[in-house]
C-alpha cells in the first residue's frame, strides 16, 4: 500500500442505495487509508450527521426517501455542516444534470461508472482545498476573533491530553499510538469534545486549545 500521509484523520460519509457500489467503494477507500461510514439515502445520512463529523461526503443523486439534491440543500443550510465538501455520483451525465448538481451545492460531479483511482484523486483534491480554505479563514480571523466556547466547558483529563496532541498537529492514528488506545477511542473523544464545545471540526478544537492556553 502506498504512503497515506495524514489520510487516517479523514472520515468520509458514503451515501448510496446500491449495496454493491457501497461495498466496492467503501473497501477501496478504506484500502487507501480513509475511514468510511455509510448511509442508504439522504434521510439516513442526516441522522448520521447528528453524531458523526465527516471531512467529506460522497453522495449518490437518485435515491429513495431523500435524493442527493434534497440532502445537499439541507446540509448547506446548516452552518455546522455547510463547509463539508460534497462529491456527487450519478448515472446521469448530461450537461444539464451536471449544472443542476453543482448549482445545488455539490463541489464535484462524477458520472457512473467511474474509475476508483479518479474518485480517490477527487477526494484528495477536495480535502486539500477544504484544508486550504480553513487555514486561510483561521489566519484571517485569528487576530480579530477568538473561538467562542462557553466558559463552563470542562474536559476530562483524557480529553485534555487528546486536545493537546491535536494542537501539536497529530492525527488520530498518531494520538492513538501515543496513548496506547484504539483509533476509534480517539475519534470518540474528539466527537465528545466537539459536542461539548459546539465547535465544528478538529482544526477549531486545536485552535481553541491554543487560545485558552491548554496547549
Amino acid at each position: 500500500m502506498k504512503d497515506n500521509g495524514n489520510k487516517d484523520t479523514n472520515k468520509l460519509l458514503l451515501i448510496d442505495d446500491d449495496p454493491n457500489l457501497i461495498l466496492l467503494v467503501k473497501d477501496y477507500l478504506e484500502f487507501q487509508g480513509f475511514e468510511v461510514i455509510t448511509a442508504e439515502n439522504g434521510r439516513e445520512a442526516l441522522d448520521i450527521l447528528q453524531q458523526e463529523h465527516p471531512d467529506l461526503i460522497i453522495c449518490d443523486v437518485m435515491m429513495p426517501e431523500m435524493d442527493g439534491h434534497a440532502f445537499v440543500e439541507e446540509i448547506r443550510k446548516d452552518p455546522h455542516q455547510s463547509w463539508i465538501p460534497v462529491i456527487f455520483l450519478s448515472a446521469r451525465g448530461q450537461s444539464a444534470d451536471r449544472v443542476r448538481g453543482l448549482n445545488t451545492g455539490a463541489d464535484v460531479y462524477m458520472v457512473k461508472p467511474f474509475e476508483p483511482e479518479e474518485l480517490v484523486a477527487q477526494v484528495e483534491s477536495s480535502l486539500k482545498q477544504a484544508s486550504r480554505l480553513m487555514s486561510h479563514r483561521s489566519k484571517t480571523t485569528k487576530s480579530t476573533s477568538k473561538i467562542n466556547v462557553p466558559s463552563s466547558v470542562e474536559l476530562t483529563p483524557t480529553e485534555t491530553r487528546v486536545v493537546l496532541l491535536l494542537a501539536e498537529g497529530l492525527g488520530n492514528r498518531q494520538i492513538a499510538e501515543a496513548m496506547n488506545v484504539s483509533q476509534r477511542t480517539i475519534e470518540s473523544h474528539v466527537s465528545n469534545m466537539l459536542g461539548k464545545t459546539g465547535l465544528h471540526n478538529r482544526t477549531e478544537l486545536a485552535r481553541w486549545a491554543m487560545e485558552t492556553n491548554l496547549a
